[in-house]
């Protein structure tokens, strides 16, 4: 399958050429191209138009629009799968471009069961990094066939060697949920920490999510929601990523639980009536600043709080950590709603309800028994 991994295709361009067997430390035409070349970089003026002040401007507006068309952790992870692979390709003396399906497949293999020091990746890593390097040629005016037998052959046999069931995160459960905010001090971070875990249960939120809602609708450019308080709970407008799509939030049966009022107390004593609805605050608690607060605070927060609740402190303190995430107030939500499944559907924001069961952690599995409908 790989004898004729080194013989250019008819179509290339000569100047492009460049064979994989070339040494080590043979020159580069254009290092920039290999290591550091903008996501964006295929976005310019052509080469018959001469640039000006107005073009050059709206060059910039379109790699921004370029750069939003992908989540920032999305084009974080791109970005570090092709310095992955570029320093792989020096390593063995041949360059990332033009691509090569041959090398590209040599590479799976090499992560999927590498001979030095480094761990194996798994098989869902090694189709994040094929996804990777895909859009990172594409961007820089390279189409790469997945489908290429190269690729597609090895990847279907690591598949078929390597492949285990996905690991799921802990779902936090409404005991959890409750012994967790119990821990949070009454300052004003406590009631901001408050809000962010009971609002991201209710709604069945991820941590991007929560952190990205604005007071109101436009607040700032970097919004992707907003929240409407009302008499009988809250709606969060979110642009997720599944498009647009309301939350309903109903307030809770005490003040002490209700995730409606949590948000309004955060609100009220930390004096927000513009802009992003979670801030940082300062360091003795008392005061909130101007700026957003990081999805990585979410995943701490939850960490922090489970540790403090003794939440599964049968475990080492190592693996009982590692057991929660984000995803644990979506799946907590998801397993413990006592409702059709299509409400928490949609309230997830799933496409179809297998991708929901997926979350679903104490479902029934046996409410349908095809074994006794069949007549055993």
């Amino acid at each position: 399958m790989l004898r004729n991994m080194n013989k250019p295709s008819d179509n290339q361009p000569q100047n492009a050429e460049k064979s994989s067997s070339e040494p080590q430390d043979a020159p580069i035409d254009d290092e920039r191209d290999e290591r550091d070349a903008p996501d964006d970089a295929s976005i310019a003026l052509p080469a018959h138009v001469a640039g000006s002040g107005t073009l050059d401007r709206l060059v910039d507006t379109a790699r921004d629009y370029a750069r939003a068309a992908t989540a920032e952790n999305t084009n974080k992870a791109y970005a570090a799968d092709w310095k992955h692979f570029a320093r792989w390709c020096r390593l063995k003396g041949t360059y990332p471009l033009p691509p090569s399906p041959e090398m590209i497949g040599l590479y799976l293999a090499d992560v999927a069961a590498p001979t030095g020091p480094s761990p194996a990746l798994s098989v869902s890593t090694i189709e994040r990094r094929l996804s990777g390097l895909v859009w990172n040629y594409a961007q820089r005016g390279f189409p790469l066939d997945r489908k290429d037998r190269h690729i597609a052959t090895v990847l279907a046999g690591i598949k078929r060697r390597h492949a285990r069931p996905p690991v799921q995160k802990e779902a936090i459960l409404p005991e959890d949920i409750l012994a967790m905010v119990a821990t949070l001090p009454h300052d004003l971070r406590g009631l901001r920490d408050r809000a962010i875990l009971l609002i991201g249960y209710a709604g069945g939120l991820r941590r991007s999510e929560i952190v990205s809602l604005d007071h109101g609708k436009d607040d700032t450019p970097d919004s992707r929601g907003w929240i409407e308080t009302l008499k009988d709970g809250a709606v969060l407008t979110l642009n997720a990523k599944t498009g647009w799509r309301e939350v309903e939030i109903g307030r809770g049966s005490s003040e002490g639980t209700c995730p409606v009022h949590a948000l309004e107390q955060w609100l009220h004593f930390a004096r927000i009536d513009f802009g992003p609805v979670f801030l940082r605050t300062s360091r003795d608690g008392t005061r909130a600043l101007d700026t957003r607060l990081s999805d990585k605070h979410v995943a701490r927060l939850i960490k922090d709080t489970v540790l403090n609740a003794g939440i599964r402190s049968d475990l080492p303190e190592k693996d009982q950590l590692a057991l929660f995430s984000g995803h644990s107030l979506r799946a907590g939500l998801a397993s413990s709603a006592e409702v059709p499944e299509a409400h928490v559907q949609k309230q997830l924001g799933h496409a179809s309800a297998e991708m929901t069961r997926r979350y679903q952690r104490r479902r029934d599995r046996f409410r349908v028994n095809l074994t006794r409908a069949a007549g055993l």
